[in-house]
Parts: C-alpha cells; structure tokens; sequence
C-alpha cells in the first residue's frame, strides 16, 4: 500500500513517462445525476489532464451510444477513439454481469491499437462503482470512491444479479494492478471488506472543485446572495449535499432536528435566528424531496428544511461558503468529497464518524457515531446556538484549507505516476 518510502505518490523523483493510452469508461460524465460523485472525478481529473497534457500520452473513451458525447470538452487531450456502448443501465442489477463482458471486448482492442500504435504500454482506468472489465488484457486500474455495496449489503446486494455482480466486482478488484482510494481509513476498509492487497492499494487525496477552492470574486458572491433569496435561506443556515439513498442516515438527522425543536430554543439565542437549525438539501431528486418532505412532517420539522436541486459547482460553492456549517451524516462514506469542498471553503463540518472523514475533518468539525440522534442533536445545536464554539472551529477550518491546497492538478500527477509504474510494458 502507497505510504513506505518508495511508493510514495507524491514523491517528485517518479517522473510519469509519456506514451500511455489511457482507456477510460467515461459513462458516468454522461450521467451525473446517477453517479454524481464519478462524475465530478472524471471530470477534476481529465481536466487537470487536459490543462496539461503530456506528450505521447492517448485516451480511449468508452461511452454510452445513447446519450451526448462529454468528452469533448478536453480539447487539448489526444483522443485517439470513442467506442460507443450499448445502454446496459437499463438492465438495472443485470448490467453488473453484462457490463464486464462488454467492457472486455472494448479494452482487448485497445489494447491491440495501442501496441500497434507504438504506445510504451496502457492501463485501463475505472472510476467509482461501475462495472469493470473481466480478462481485459489491460493492467487495470481502479479508483474506488464508494464502499456501501459491502458496507451494506442488505441495501445494494438484495436480488441475485446483484450479489453476483458485486461479487464479480470483488473479484476483479482484487486482481486489479492497481487501487486508488482518497485515504488511509479507506484502504483499510478495502483490505478488510474486499481483500486487496496492500501492495495495489495506492491513497491519491481527492481535491476540490475548483470553485470551492477559489477566492470568491464579488460577482459571484451576489450571485449567491440572489440564490439563497430565491431559496428563501433569509439568514443561518446548514447545508447538506450528496446521496440520497441508504448511505445517507436521514432517520437520524430528522431525529436529532425532531429532538431540539422538542428541547425548545436556547436561552440567549438571538431573536432573528430560527430554531430548531435550517438546513438545505442539495441535489435531491424530486422523489427523494417528497420522501424526505413526508418524513419531517410526520415529525413536525418540516418547516424546518429547504430544497435546492442539482446545481453548478458555483451555484454550490456559493451555497457552501454562506452556511453556518456543513453536515454530513452519513453511514457510509468512502470518498468524503463534501468534507473536501466545504474545508476548502474554510467552513466546520458537522460529520459522521464513518470512513475517511475524521482523517479528514481532523479538528475542524465535530463528529458524531452513526445512528444516534442524541449525540447528532447535541452536535448541530453547539455549531447553530453556541458563537464560541462556532468561531473557534471556523477559525480551524479555515486554516486547514490555508495549509492543504490541493488541486486537481496534484491529483492529476499521482495518478499518471501510477499509470506509469503499472502500464509499461517490458522492453518499453
């Protein structure tokens, strides 16, 4: 596993070597809203690669015949062929044991192209949960950004296609040449759940998106400002985005804003600030707003949420940086992308303690165990209510965005230094 001396990812003295084709299944830039977090990894990464493209290095894009090409936004990379897929996501659980073979044939003639094309070597890459090739003749690479299926078997593994096709995942995860994952809490749980050894896991950070790393510009400040009024976010608010299925543990934020309206407002809290918290969900679909409007209701706190729906990484980015804080209570987190984007942002996280998100938050949040509203209601009334405790962890927050500023770019490196230590060929 990357982190002993000579497998450092970010050791300048490994030089990625030109001359790669980079086969790359590039469906999930198609289909954000299925695979939102795929989706912004594909395209941080590809386009930290195409502000600096490397010579002799080729990508082969894998997309789906049926919807719009989104890889042709990185101009300066050399696309060297786009093999269109048949819409196997309509086969729903089916399309994790067709997909493999698919994908198969796909980088078998790739990989042909590539060495007759003089290439030094090529690696297949996969992001995030989707299918992956079976026998590809390609060293595989894998970056692993979800861990649920495992995590919670009795949510993503309920009918037999399903628990075969996560098996079959399992399998070629385990012989893939290399594994990708954002941290050290990650790569642990892989070796435990999937088996991995630790010799192919390799930990590559994730960065934010570039506009919540960004100063942000006055044009783009009232631009939210005019966003949070359309909302109806008049004052303090928390905000929440990501997934809105069984990773997310809503049963227990619901609980913990149910308990605080029921504690009552703190004494001392200023007239003009709402009680119990507000807190924004972004990115919810709308059958996932109405589940989620019908279940506050029923515990008398729907007043207390507000809806955005997907929006651009500015648009969000605005929202993040006007919160009173982040939260993210998760039961299953393996990236811990919007931990990420609201430190860069310099704003708290009130988070989980699942997966890679202590190792991130670090002291600039507060963290919670799963599945106990108790403690999560003691955790979102200190962040809303108590100004001390506010300031004090804002001030951390925002000195550890100071201090780590990653960038894709540094993504962008460590994962073609990877590219080169495991797709090279011989005698290259």
């Amino acid at each position: 596993m990357t982190g002993s001396p000579d497998r450092r990812l970010g050791d300048a003295t490994r030089p990625a070597s030109p001359g790669i084709r980079v086969v790359l299944d590039a469906r999930p830039l198609q289909t954000p809203d299925r695979a939102p977090l795929a989706a912004a990894y594909l395209d941080g990464l590809l386009g930290a690669f195409d502000a600096d493209p490397l010579a002799g290095e080729s990508f082969a894009f894998l997309i789906g015949s049926d919807l719009d090409d989104a890889t042709e936004r990185y101009a300066h990379l050399e696309v060297v062929g786009r093999r269109q897929l048949p819409p196997t996501r309509l086969l729903r659980s089916g399309a994790m044991t067709v997909d493999p073979f698919l994908l198969r044939g796909a980088a078998l003639g790739a990989a042909w192209r590539a060495e007759r094309g003089g290439a030094m070597g090529a690696v297949y890459h996969a992001v995030g949960g989707g299918p992956l090739p079976i026998a590809s003749g390609l060293p595989v690479v894998v970056t692993l950004l979800d861990l649920a299926p495992w995590e919670l078997p009795e949510a993503f593994q309920r009918s037999v296609a399903s628990r075969f096709g996560q098996r079959l995942r399992a399998q070629i995860l385990r012989e893939a040449a290399a594994v990708i994952v954002g941290s050290e809490a990650t790569a642990r749980a892989a070796r435990r759940l999937l088996r991995i050894h630790r010799d192919r896991l390799h930990i590559v950070g994730l960065a934010a998106r570039a506009a919540f790393g960004a100063a942000p510009s006055v044009a783009s400040e009232v631009a939210a400002a005019e966003l949070r009024a359309t909302l109806g976010l008049s004052g303090r608010y928390l905000v929440l985005s990501g997934r809105f299925d069984a990773r997310l543990d809503l049963a227990t934020l619901l609980g913990a804003l149910a308990a605080l309206a029921a504690a009552g407002r703190p004494v001392g809290l200023a007239d003009g600030i709402a009680w119990p918290p507000r807190v924004l969900l972004v990115g919810a679909s709308p059958d996932d707003r109405a589940a989620v409007a019908r279940a506050a209701a029923r515990r008398r706190i729907g007043e207390t949420l507000a809806y955005a729906p997907g929006l651009s990484d500015a648009d969000l980015a605005g929202l993040v940086r006007g919160a009173r804080a982040a939260i993210v209570p998760v039961v299953s987190d393996a990236a811990g992308l919007p931990v990420v984007e609201a430190l860069a942002c310099g704003i708290p996280v009130v988070a989980s303690a699942v997966g890679p998100l202590p190792e991130l938050i670090g002291k600039a949040g507060l963290l919670v165990q799963p599945r106990d509203p108790e403690r999560l209601a003691v955790a979102l009334g200190a962040i809303w209510a108590d100004d001390d405790v506010h300031a004090g962890i804002a001030s951390l927050a925002r000195e550890r965005a100071e201090a780590n500023p990653r960038t894709w770019a540094d993504v962008a490196r460590e994962t073609r230094a990877i590219y080169a230590e495991v797709g090279v060929r011989p005698g290259a």
